[in-house]
């Protein structure tokens, strides 16, 4: 017994200078071109798939992804963050990501494998050793949340209707205000906000809001994924020029849906008096006044999303 438990003590000893002598020795590949052994890619994807499971826990209570409204935005991010690697109904992934170790899988494939939890948990939080990334921004759960929607329905999703969520040019063909064919119009165009819609209007703001916001968005001052990544692709000079161009648009006139029952009266309460014990003053001291702080965004014409 003693000798076994002296064999195990040097054995503890011995085993990490020879784990260094192998690493420094160079014997060890790390080529992508010869991929994995089956042994080692089974137990990476058990490693991972019982980590997410793990930690999906803590997503809590999972929101209602049948919104229509989480959609268009999360399409949007997807094609230009995503779809790179993971491919879209546009168009499928290209040879170079194929060749990666590994490579990005097939969304329309494996999503109906994950719960929703584990899903944001990946979204969120993004894969070591994959090139999978985290959420550019850990504060926005809504966004995440967003996209777990959308991916949801990417399984059923032809190259139509991605293109009508994402708000895709054609594939190949750059937009005009960014290399990229998914451009402010994708998301922003009057077409496509609808009541339900959760992005915002921006024909009508002030063009020191607008300006404001894309500056602090391109300098990660206001928290966004979404909007980091497409003012990130565009070049700093061009900002002013979309804020002018937004703030000159004429306001569409659009009919209000049926408002829930008593939120109105509550709403108009907060606007005009606000609500001293929260400490919530009236919303009107700042919002849609005359002669007021042009840096404040207008609430009126919002859709109520």
């Amino acid at each position: 017994m003693i000798i076994r438990w002296k064999h195990l003590f040097v054995l503890a000893v011995i085993a990490p200078f020879l784990g260094l002598a192998v690493g420094w020795s160079g014997l060890m590949s790390v080529r992508a071109s010869t991929g994995h052994w089956a042994v080692t890619d089974w137990f990476l994807h058990w490693v991972m798939r019982n980590s997410v499971s793990v930690r999906a826990v803590a997503a809590g209570d999972v929101p209602a992804l049948d919104d229509q409204g989480l959609i268009p935005g999360a399409a949007g991010h997807f094609e230009t963050g995503c779809a790179i690697c993971h491919g879209s109904p546009a168009q499928p992934r290209p040879d170079s990501v194929l060749a990666m170790l590994p490579p990005p899988p097939d969304l329309k494939t494996v999503v109906p494998q994950w719960s929703d939890a584990e899903l944001f948990e990946i979204v969120k939080h993004g894969v070591r050793f994959t090139g999978m990334p985290a959420w550019p921004v850990q504060s926005r759960d809504d966004e995440v949340w967003s996209m777990v929607a959308f991916l949801r329905k990417l399984p059923e999703m032809d190259t139509n209707a991605y293109k009508q969520a994402s708000g895709l040019h054609g594939v190949g063909q750059a937009g005009e205000v960014s290399p990229l064919p998914v451009t402010c119009q994708s998301c922003h165009a009057e077409s496509k906000l609808n009541d339900g819609s959760h992005i915002p209007r921006l024909a009508g703001q002030s063009e020191a809001y607008l300006l404001n916001a894309l500056k602090a968005y391109a300098d990660k001052q206001r928290p966004s994924g979404i909007m980091q990544v497409a003012v990130g692709t565009m070049p700093a000079e061009s900002l002013p020029e979309l804020a002018a161009y937004y703030a000159n648009q004429p306001t569409a006139p659009r009919q209000a849906t049926q408002p829930i029952s008593g939120l109105v009266e509550k709403g108009r309460v907060l606007a005009e008096q606000g609500r001293t014990t929260d400490k919530v003053p009236a919303c009107l001291t700042c919002h849609d006044k005359a002669n007021t702080n042009p840096a404040y965004p207008k609430l009126s014409g919002q859709n109520s999303a």
